[in-house]
C-alpha cells in the first residue's frame, strides 16, 4: 500500500510548471493520475498512482510525498483530512490510574489524537466524503475497551478537559483578571487550593494580558484542574516553566491520575520520564501521516525514542539516534578570556539582580539555569548591551549576537527573503548551509510568510539568523521553546558544533536539562527569591554548577545505564537519598 500526500503549506503552484503532473508516467500515457483542482493545487488519484516517486523528486518545493506503508495499516486508519491529506493510524490506549504520555515530533498527529480522544473531532475512519458519526466509531472498535470509551463520549457519560498547547493565545480570547478566568472554570470550589498548589496566588488579581508566559502556563493548568472532568489532556504543560515549576506541575498531574484518566503530551524528556507511567511513541512523516506505536513502559519508550528504533515492531522511524556523550571538561586555563564582568547590580521596582564577578572564555559554551523571575534574561540583556547595569561593568568590546526569549517580527515577506536580506554572504557559505540551515530544516519553510510561521518554525529561524550573524559571543535565550524533542536535540548539537568548529563562545538560557546537558561546558546558576531578588554566580564546571542548582531545587539526577541520558530520581527513593547524602545531585 502506498499513500500520496500534497502538503498545501509547501505547494507553490504559481511558481512552478506543475512538474508533479508534467513528469508523471501515467499522465504521459493519457491517464489522469494527477489533476489540477479549481484552487490550483494538484490532486493525486491514489488508485491510479504507480508509486514511482518521480513527482516527489521533481517538485521544486518538496510538497509531494509518496509513501509505502504496510498493507495491514489500512485496517487501522482512524482519520484522514481529505484527499491527499494527512492521516493518522491507531490511537493511544485509555488506561486508568496511569498518566499516559504521547511522545513524538511535531506534525505527526499528536494534536489530532487529542482532538479525537477528547471528543472534539469525530474520526472519519478514512471515509472523508461522508459525515462521520460516533456510532460508526463505536462499531469500528467493537470488542475493545476503546469501544466502551467512545460510547461513553457519544452518550455524554464522559466529560473531557483539555489544557491547550498555545497558552500565549489566552489573552486574545479572554480580557480581565486571572481570578475571573479561574472562577469561571472552578466547578469544584478549589480555586484557592489549586492557586496555592501552583504558586499563583500573587497572580490572581493581575490582568491576564499582563502576566508572563510561565504565569500563563500555570494559569492554564489551574483552569484545567478546576474543571470537573473524567478525562484530562495536558498538551505541553512544561512550556515557559522553570524546572522547579515543571516538577511541581508534574506532581499535581500524577496525583490527578489516581482519580481520573490522564494523557500528557510533552517534549521535555526529563519531565516526561518523571510524569508518565506509560508512553505511546508516535512516528511518521511530517504533514503526511502519523502512526501510534504500542504502549511501552516509560523507560523503554524514551530509550526507544532516542534510538529511533522500535525493536518489537521492527520499525526504524529515524535514521539517526540521539546520543548523550560525556564530554570531558575543557581546560579553562588554556583558553583565553573573551569577556569578563565585575560585580553587577540592576534594580527595578520591587526587584534587584546581583551578579558575582565572572568570565567567559573563547570557545566556551555556558549554560544558564535557575528559577523564573531571578534575572537570567536581564543579565543576558546586559551582556548584549540592550540594557545597562546600575553598577559594575562588562569588560569587553566584542561583537555579540542576541536571540531574545520572546521572538517578534513585523517582517512582511518569506523566510527565504528574510534570510537573504539579513545574511547575504552567509547564505552562500557552504559550511553555514550544511551545519545550520540543513539540520534545522529551514528549506521546507523558505516559501512561507514569516508572519504565518508556527512557534517552532519561528524558533528555528531565529536560531539560524542568530548563528548567521558575525559575532564573538552568541547569546540565546530559551532556544528550545516550541521545539519538539527531536528538534531540541538537533538544535543543541547545531549550536555546540558551530561553536566548536568556529572557536566561538555562547551563553544559553534554558530550562530543558537534556538540552543543557548536550550543549554546555559550564554552568551559571541563578538563585534568590523569584520576582524580588536574583543572585547570579559562576560560570562553574558542569558538575559543580548543576550540583549547586539541583540542591536549590532539591532533586537529584542519575544517568540511564543504556543511553546515558539524565533521569530524575523519584523523591525519597534509594538513589535520591544516597546521592543527597553524598552531596552529589548531578549523576553520582
Amino acid at each position: 500500500m502506498h499513500i500520496a500526500v500534497v502538503i498545501h503549506d509547501r505547494c507553490q503552484f504559481k511558481k512552478c510548471n506543475y512538474e508533479c503532473r508534467t513528469y508523471c508516467p501515467p499522465v504521459r500515457m493519457g491517464i489522469d493520475t494527477v489533476v489540477i483542482t479549481e484552487k490550483g493545487y494538484p490532486k493525486i488519484i491514489e488508485e491510479l498512482c504507480e508509486g514511482c516517486g518521480i513527482c516527489v523528486h521533481k517538485c521544486p518545493f518538496e510538497a509531494v510525498k509518496i509513501i509505502g506503508l504496510p498493507e495491514e495499516l489500512n485496517e487501522n486508519l482512524i482519520h484522514q483530512y481529505g484527499e491527499n491529506g494527512f492521516r493518522i493510524y491507531r490511537l493511544p490506549r485509555v488506561q486508568k490510574d496511569k498518566v499516559v504520555g504521547i511522545l513524538g515530533p511535531n506534525g505527526i498527529g499528536k494534536s489530532t489524537a487529542i482532538k479525537i480522544l477528547s471528543g472534539n473531532l469525530i474520526p472519519n475512519l478514512g471515509n472523508y466524503i461522508e459525515t462521520p458519526s460516533w456510532d460508526r466509531v463505536v462499531d469500528f472498535f467493537s470488542g475493545t475497551e476503546m469501544a466502551d470509551y467512545f460510547a461513553k463520549l457519544r452518550d455524554g457519560e464522559f466529560s473531557t478537559v483539555v489544557k491547550p498547547q498555545y497558552v500565549d493565545k489566552i489573552p486574545i480570547v479572554f480580557k480581565g483578571k486571572v481570578r475571573e478566568l479561574l472562577k469561571s472554570a472552578d466547578k469544584q470550589g478549589q480555586l484557592d487550593e489549586i492557586a496555592a498548589m501552583l504558586e499563583i496566588v500573587n497572580t490572581l488579581n493581575r490582568d491576564v494580558d499582563k502576566i508572563s508566559g510561565g504565569e500563563l502556563q500555570s494559569v492554564a493548568i489551574a483552569a484545567a484542574l478546576l474543571k470537573d472532568g473524567d478525562v484530562y489532556f495536558f498538551d505541553e504543560p512544561s512550556s515557559y516553566l522553570d524546572i522547579y515549576q515543571r516538577l511541581s506541575v508534574a506532581k499535581v498531574i500524577k496525583s490527578l491520575a489516581s482519580k481520573k484518566i490522564v494523557f500528557v503530551v510533552e517534549h521535555d524528556l526529563a519531565i516526561m520520564d518523571f510524569i508518565a507511567d506509560a508512553i505511546h511513541i508516535m512516528y511518521g512523516s511530517e504533514g503526511a501521516y502519523g502512526i501510534v506505536a504500542n504502549v511501552r513502559n516509560t523507560r523503554n519508550a524514551i530509550n526507544a525514542y532516542l534510538e529511533g528504533y522500535l525493536k518489537d515492531e521492527n520499525i526504524r522511524f529515524r535514521d539517526w539516534k540521539i546520543e548523550f556523550i560525556m564530554h570531558p571538561p575543557k581546560r579553562k586555563s588554556e583558553l583565553p578570556v573573551l569577556i569578563s564582568w565585575s560585580a553587577i547590580s540592576k534594580k527595578y521596582t520591587g526587584f534587584q539582580l546581583d551578579v558575582y564577578p565572572g568570565e567567559i572564555r573563547t570557545g566556551e559554551v555556558v549554560g544558564v539555569v535557575g528559577s523564573n523571575a531571578t534575572g537570567k534574561t536581564t543579565f543576558v540583556k546586559i551582556l548584549a548591551g540592550v540594557i545597562k547595569a546600575d553598577s559594575g561593568e562588562v569588560n569587553s568590546e566584542i561583537k555579540v549576537s542576541y536571540k531574545p526569549q520572546y521572538i517578534k517580527t513585523d517582517y512582511d515577506g518569506t523566510v527565504e527573503e528574510l534570510l537573504n536580506m539579513t545574511l547575504k554572504e552567509k547564505m552562500l557559505n557552504n559550511f553555514y548551509r550544511a551545519e545550520v540551515l540543513h539540520p534545522l530544516r529551514l528549506k521546507y519553510i523558505y516559501n512561507k510568510e514569516v508572519k504565518n510561521l508556527s512557534g517552532g518554525e519561528m524558533q528555528r529561524l531565529a536560531i539560524a539568523i542568530s548563528l548567521g550573524l558575525d559575532a564573538d559571543l552568541y547569546l540565546l535565550d530559551e532556544p528550545s521553546a516550541y521545539l519538539d524533542s527531536n528538534e531540541r536535540m538537533v538544535a543543541a548539537k547545531v549550536i555546540r558544533r558551530y561553536m566548536e568548529n568556529l572557536g566561538r563562545s555562547a551563553m544559553i538560557v534554558d530550562h530543558d536539562v537534556y538540552f543543557i546537558d548536550i550543549i554546555a561546558d559550564s554552568i551559571m546558576v541563578f538563585s534568590g527569591e523569584p520576582g524580588k531578588h536574583g543572585i547570579a554566580e559562576g560560570p562553574f564546571s558542569m558538575r559543580e554548577g548543576m550540583n549547586m542548582f539541583l540542591k536549590n531545587v532539591n532533586i537529584t539526577f542519575r544517568r540511564d545505564g543504556e543511553t546515558n541520558r539524565p533521569r530524575i530520581n523519584k523523591p525519597d527513593s534509594y538513589n535520591d537519598r544516597e546521592q543527597k547524602s553524598k552531596g552529589e545531585y548531578y549523576y553520582a
